[in-house]
């Protein structure tokens, strides 16, 4: 069952969102780009600061991977998506499949991301997930976070632990990891020196601005012999507030011309390019976009989901041509969701919970202008549980490539910690 459609989501996607998708905390932060808004901060540099920078993108509530890349070349698609589907590229409409590679396309609103796939900066993973078989986002988003098929009272995350298996990229950084929101998502539980931030440039003590200056000494007396992690980490955080306070978030200019959309999404990226930029130390940003259950008018062309996938294409397409307009290439992008949705368009105009989805993965080491994939097919006989697109590859295999390849970490068994689990190059990551 299902809200009204200016509600869209399942009872059980709201629950999750009304507590902000959040797991956990922990503690720290860092800065910014080139110019006059880049603070005179010198870091020392460790044999490690050559490793890329993750930036993981979570699409919560189930995004539909066959509207996010149309499998436009499998006729099935078509029968049973009548009204949903996303027409053939060569159909004639105004609202039409971008194509790919003469099977997959791109939906119109994803349209801007076309340039990016075609100059080899981006990949798609198709009939991509975690080999589970719930549909309940808590359960999918759980197993997908932490990293495990069967993760039982593990608290850390995947992208938590590979913090922990790896030496900081800058000796004498503060932060090596933020959740930008208002607390830290399961991903990055367990991550050392980490934050989460809501707001970058007015990231300091809440309430009257009168009084900040003796609720800030009085909270660094009080911390101040405080031992272990809880005092380093006040103290650390206040370092932080001081380090942002030099940095003018509000007045950043993206290179290469690139312009964010308004909106939450444009301005994460936007705060997360300037962060790269500045190579502080800050290793890993973890970023949630909502909205993906679709169960109610799902609007592929020009809906809710059109809105959302064109605010997702631009906000990519500005965060890689603003880095890009830098030269900066010490990044990787991977976008993901909890599962994929219902192959069968369902009697109120939308999908249903489903199962194999749709990963994306940006950056210029990425080996993009294609999609990666193993089809399994959308016909009766090849559908999961007779209703969904099939999971064909393990998502951890493109994050375990990327892990070795691109963030300096072999360990990916200290990563998934899953015996059941033997990673498969998928090469998405280019060689040599």
């Amino acid at each position: 069952m299902c809200e009204k459609k200016d509600d869209p989501g399942c009872r059980e996607y709201h629950h999750i969102s009304r507590r902000g998708f959040l797991g956990w905390g922990g503690g720290m932060l860092t800065a910014m780009a080139v110019p006059t808004w880049l603070p005179k901060v010198v870091m020392a540099s460790s044999e490690n600061s050559s490793r890329d920078v993750i930036v993981s993108l979570f699409l919560r509530g189930g995004a539909d991977g066959l509207t996010l890349c149309v499998p436009h070349g499998d006729d099935a698609y078509y029968d049973l998506r009548p009204t949903l589907a996303v027409p053939r590229p060569d159909g004639g409409q105004a609202l039409r499949a971008v194509d790919l590679d003469g099977f997959f396309g791109l939906p119109p609103a994803m349209a801007p991301l076309a340039p990016v796939f075609a100059n080899g900066d981006l990949a798609l993973v198709h009939a991509v997930g975690m080999p589970q078989t719930s549909r309940s986002h808590f359960d999918a988003m759980h197993v997908m976070e932490i990293g495990q098929l069967n993760p039982g009272t593990l608290a850390s995350g995947w992208l938590g632990r590979h913090l922990q298996t790896t030496a900081p990229t800058q000796n004498e950084g503060l932060l090596r990891a933020v959740g930008i929101g208002f607390g830290l998502p399961r991903t990055l539980a367990g991550a050392p020196q980490s934050l989460p931030i809501d707001d970058f440039a007015n990231f300091d003590l809440k309430g009257d601005a009168a009084t900040l200056g003796q609720r800030r000494a009085a909270m660094e007396a009080m911390y101040a012999e405080v031992p272990g992690i809880l005092g380093e980490s006040a103290r650390n955080t206040f370092r932080t507030v001081d380090l942002l306070k030099q940095i003018d978030f509000a007045n950043y200019q993206p290179a290469g011309g690139a312009v964010y959309p308004a909106g939450e999404l444009g301005e994460s990226l936007r705060s997360t390019a300037a962060l790269i930029k500045a190579q502080l130390g800050v290793e890993a940003v973890s970023i949630d976009v909502g909205g993906w259950d679709t169960h109610e008018f799902q609007g592929p062309l020009d809906g809710d989901m059109a809105t959302l996938m064109d605010q997702l294409a631009q906000g990519l397409a500005a965060f890689h041509q603003d880095l890009d307009g830098s030269s900066c290439d010490d990044y990787v992008l991977v976008a993901m969701s909890e599962f994929g949705r219902n192959a069968f368009e369902n009697g109120s105009r939308g999908t249903d919970h489903g199962h194999g989805g749709v990963m994306m993965v940006l950056g210029d080491h990425i080996a993009g202008g294609r999609v990666i994939h193993q089809w399994p097919g959308l016909g009766p006989d090849q559908l999961y549980e007779q209703q969904d697109l099939a999971i064909t590859i393990d998502y951890r295999d493109i994050l375990s490539e990327i892990l070795s390849q691109r963030l300096d970490n072999p360990d990916i068994d200290g990563v998934f910690g899953d015996p059941t689990y033997l990673p498969v190059d998928r090469g998405v990551v280019q060689s040599g």
